[in-house]
């Protein structure tokens, strides 16, 4: 069993993630196309919103 390393990701790329799917990318695609796991990638959707 392998032990994952975690990957740190910039402001300007979790930025850029938000983007797309506020411009309609499809959340499922995002998160696959990027190897994104579904709650780091909502956890960034949910702080984008509160700040603005």
């Amino acid at each position: 069993m392998s032990k994952r390393t975690r990957r740190t990701f910039s402001q300007e790329f979790k930025q850029q993630i938000v983007n797309l799917y506020l411009a309609g990318k499809p959340r499922v695609e995002i998160i696959r196309e990027y190897e994104l796991t579904a709650s780091a990638f909502d956890k960034w959707v949910k702080q984008s919103k509160t700040s603005g």
